[in-house]
């Protein structure tokens, strides 16, 4: 990449920002700048990491948005920590969330961090990339510790968030550990002596309010928020989440990956563009004018998406093989030619051989799949998830799994 200068570095980091608020955007753009140019007169890189829970094994396409940030810091030469939440993972952050988030032990947490980083090393450089825990220090404070951190708050500024607010109107229980989260998070900011923070529109508390007040307390420069949107799912309307099963893995086989790509609906295809491609700004708006114009069918955008996605995480080759793929047997109507086999039981029931046939994660997905008309045997719509296998056949759901029964 070539020599930026700090006004440059500064519209290329804060490029796809999203704050919800242009005076706190422009105000941490100017704190950006101004952190750049202390840093370069005292030679050294700016400070900067995300955290991750690793409250399932899986790293799916919408935790990449703050990655690819991360990835941009890494290539202007600033330090970069991947830091994977051993320790608020036991908690769960709150913020995205309307209901009470259920806790995990030790072990699932240390089980699914171990995967976490080999992941994240599919878009960050791997030999720039500092892999830290934060129970590294979170587990050494103590309850005066705490008392310490927490004094720096009001009830009345955790029950105006949004997601704790709904929960109290609706008289649902809101629990005091779910408020050590944010403290939590703020100590993790400490903890590194970070000079930016990356993370996503729910992270807005954690970041702008609880992180920068307790450095700012401990007696530390306060961290700057570079603040990303948030990825709907394949659904397009709710933000992409596996136990929602609306995600992408970024472990997805290309042909898997480039197929939930075009199931995406087209009205969420802008923020595809925007969050989660390597395109430029005048790429985007260039497709967008051309969509928008009728000069480019907004089924041949979606498939230069696809492409896109699945070349960052594969190459040019896999990508160009899994569009082949979806061509032939979602446009030509084709079969898969490396379609699963699977062996019917007696007396199994639809829902059954769905479960059995990995077609649905769970007895409701494949219920609902049933009730939306998603289930064919040979070109046949199935409904009734208790009906007696009919016969052996091609299995279908979706349009995109398919299994071929056998008697």
């Amino acid at each position: 990449m070539k020599q930026m200068s700090i006004d440059e570095q500064v519209q290329y980091l804060m490029r796809g920002t999203e704050y919800g608020d242009d005076e706190l955007k422009q105000a941490m753009g100017e704190e950006l700048r101004l952190r750049l140019l202390e840093a370069q007169k005292e030679g050294r890189p700016l400070r900067v990491y995300c955290g991750y829970d690793p409250r399932t094994a899986d790293l799916h396409l919408g935790h990449t948005i703050t990655m690819r940030k991360l990835r941009q810091f890494q290539e202007l030469g600033h330090e970069v920590t991947f830091l994977i939440g051993t320790y608020t993972s036991l908690i769960g952050d709150p913020s995205d969330k309307d209901v009470l988030r259920p806790q995990l032990t030790a072990q699932q947490v240390e089980q699914n961090a171990r995967t976490y980083a080999e992941q994240a090393f599919k878009l960050l450089d791997r030999d720039k990339t500092i892999v830290r825990y934060n129970a590294e220090w979170l587990a050494k404070l103590n309850f005066a510790d705490l008392i310490h951190l927490a004094s720096n708050f009001t009830i009345q500024q955790f029950l105006t968030r949004e997601n704790f607010k709904l929960r109290w109107e609706n008289g649902d229980a809101v629990y005091l550990h779910e408020t050590f989260y944010a403290l939590m998070q703020g100590y993790d900011a400490f903890a590194m002596r970070s000079d930016v923070q990356v993370g996503g529109t729910d992270q807005l508390f954690n970041i702008v309010t609880a992180a920068r007040k307790i450095m700012t307390f401990l007696g530390e420069k306060p961290n700057i928020a570079v603040i990303m949107g948030i990825l709907p799912g394949t659904d397009g309307v709710v933000r992409m989440s596996k136990s929602m099963g609306n995600h992408i893995p970024i472990h997805a086989a290309p042909d898997d990956m480039y197929g939930k790509v075009m199931s995406v609906p087209d009205v969420a295809m802008s923020l595809y563009f925007r969050l989660v491609t390597r395109w430029t700004t005048e790429e985007i708006n260039r497709l967008e004018r051309g969509v928008a114009a009728g000069e480019i069918h907004p089924r041949d955008a979606k498939m230069k998406l696809a492409r896109e996605i699945v070349s960052i995480f594969y190459d040019d080759l896999a990508a160009e093989t899994a569009e082949q793929a979806f061509v032939r047997v979602f446009q030509k109507g084709d079969l898969p030619e490396d379609m699963p086999d699977y062996v019917l039981q007696s007396g199994q029931s639809v829902l059954d051989v769905l479960l059995a046939g990995s077609l649905v994660s769970s007895k409701s997905e494949g219920r609902r799949m049933l009730d939306q008309g998603g289930v064919r045997l040979d070109g046949e719509t199935l409904s009734d998830p208790n009906l007696l296998f009919p016969h052996p056949g091609v299995l279908q759901v979706g349009k995109r799994r398919y299994i071929r029964v056998l008697g």
